[in-house]
């Protein structure tokens, strides 16, 4: 799934995100979802989170762990 939907994405989940200084090399990050910092329901570029290491981005990808 891709981060555009803010339905899709609650804390506690695993996503990756593209931080701030990444968004020209697209690094990806991984971690878990603390606070939701887009409140609109949908983003084209994605919803901005902060995960729990305190690292902000925008979510690029909602990984599939075989559920």
């Amino acid at each position: 799934m891709n981060g555009q939907h803010r339905a899709d994405i609650h804390p506690g989940i695993e996503v990756e995100i593209i931080l701030k200084q990444d968004q020209r090399t697209g690094k990806r990050t991984t971690g878990i979802v603390k606070d939701l910092l887009t409140s609109a329901p949908y983003h084209s570029r994605g919803i901005k989170v902060r995960l729990e290491d305190e690292q902000v981005g925008r979510v690029v990808e909602i990984p599939q762990n075989g559920e």
